[in-house]
C-alpha cells in the first residue's frame, strides 16, 4: 500500500533530499509551502512534478489542519523553520514563532486530524550550545546560545510533551551540522565554497570570515535524511543524535575548499568582526552511537569529500550562469 508523507520546508536543503528519498521508496509526497510572489523551487525543480504542494504556514494553525486533511499522511516531517542562526539575533521573535511555536501548531494539527500519523521534528545540535559535556548525546543537557537554539529547545520539548501526553508517535532527530550543494549561501560552508569558486574564476578577490577557530561536526545532508526516515520506521518513537562523531574547525573547512582548486586560503581570507556571533558556540561534537546501534544508520560521505563536492557544484553553477 502506498504511504503518504507530508513535508514542511520541502523547498529547503533537507526537504529536497528527503522528498527524493521518499519518492524512490514509492511514497506519495505532499509538500507544505508558504505563499510567495516568486516561489523558490531551485532545490526541488527536478522533482516538483512528482510532488503535490499545499499552501500553508506554520504560524497559521487552520492552514496546517487543512494540509493534514488534504494529505492524510502516514508520516509528517516538520523541517520548516527560520533556520539561520545569525538571523535569529536580528529577528528573535519571528524565530521563536516559526521555530518554536510553529512546531506546536504542526503537532496540534496532526493531533486533531490524524493522531495516528508518525511525526518527525527537526531538532538541532545548536540546542547544546555552551556544551556541558563532549561529545553530546541524547541525554546531554541543553544550554542554547542563540535565539535559534532556544526556539529549537522549545520545539524539541513540545514534541516530547505531545508524545507523552497524547501517546503520539512523535520523535526528534537532534541533527548536527549537515551540508550539501543545496545549502543556502548564508551558511558558512556554502559561503566558503561559493566564494572559492568565484575567486578561482576571477569573479571575487577575497572572502570575509568571522571566527575560524569554531569547531563543528559536519556531515552530508543526503545521509542525514535517511536517519529521519529510519526514525519513523521503528516500533516505538524515540529521539536520536545524528552526527559524524568528528569535529573540524572553520579554518580546516576553508583550507580544504581552497586547496581543492589549488589556492592558498591565507592569500584570500580576511577576518571581519561583523561575522563574529554575539555568543559563540565553540565546539559541537555528536555521539551517534544510539542511531548506529538502534536504527542501523551509517555515514557514507566524509568531510573532505563533502567540501570537494560543494566546491565542484559551485564551480559548475557559476560557469553555467556565465555562458
Amino acid at each position: 500500500m502506498t504511504k503518504n508523507a507530508l513535508i514542511t520546508g520541502i523547498t529547503g536543503q533537507d526537504g529536497s533530499y528527503l522528498a527524493e528519498l521518499l519518492l524512490e521508496k514509492g511514497y506519495k509526497v505532499f509538500g507544505l509551502k508558504r505563499r510567495t510572489s516568486v516561489p523558490i523551487m531551485e532545490n526541488i525543480d527536478h522533482i516538483k512534478n512528482q510532488i503535490e504542494f499545499i499552501d500553508g504556514d506554520l504560524l497559521d494553525l487552520s492552514s496546517l489542519i487543512n494540509a493534514v486533511r488534504i494529505s492524510n499522511p502516514d508520516e509528517v516531517y516538520n523541517l520548516a523553520a527560520q533556520s539561520f542562526v545569525g538571523t535569529s539575533w536580528i529577528q528573535p521573535v519571528l524565530t521563536g514563532q516559526s521555530t518554536g511555536i510553529g512546531v506546536t501548531n504542526m503537532l496540534e494539527a496532526v493531533r486533531i486530524v490524524k493522531p495516528e500519523a508518525r511525526f518527525y521534528q527537526a531538532s538541532s545540535s545548536e540546542m547544546f550550545g555552551k556544551v556541558v559535556e563532549t561529545p553530546q548525546k541524547e541525554t546531554t543537557p541543553f544550554y542554547p546560545r542563540s535565539p535559534y537554539g532556544v526556539a529549537k529547545v522549545y520545539g524539541h520539548w513540545i514534541t516530547v510533551n505531545y508524545r507523552e501526553s497524547y501517546n503520539m508517535y512523535a520523535c526528534s532527530g537532534i541533527l548536527f551540522n549537515h551540508e550539501s550543494p543545496r545549502r543556502g549561501v548564508e551558511f558558512v560552508t556554502r559561503k566558503v565554497t561559493d566564494a572559492v569558486a568565484r575567486i578561482k574564476l576571477g569573479l571575487q578577490q577575497e572572502l570575509r570570515m568571522g571566527n575560524l577557530d569554531a569547531k563543528r561536526d559536519w556531515g552530508f545532508a543526503g545521509d542525514y535524511v535517511k536517519a529521519m526516515w529510519l526514525m519513523l520506521q521503528q516500533d516505538a518513537p524515540d529521539d536520536y543524535v545524528i552526527s559524524t562523531g568528528e569535529t573540524h574547525t572553520v579554518e580546516e573547512l576553508v583550507e580544504i575548499a581552497f586547496g581543492h582548486v589549488d589556492l592558498n586560503w591565507r592569500d584570500y581570507v580576511v577576518i571581519d568582526p561583523k561575522f563574529v556571533r554575539p555568543a559563540e558556540v565553540d565546539l559541537l561534537l555528536g555521539d551517534h552511537s544510539k542511531a548506529k546501534d538502534q536504527l542501523g544508520w551509517k555515514l557514507e560521505v566524509g568531510f573532505k569529500q563533502l567540501i570537494s563536492m560543494m566546491v565542484e557544484s559551485d564551480l559548475e553553477k557559476i560557469k553555467k550562469s556565465l555562458r
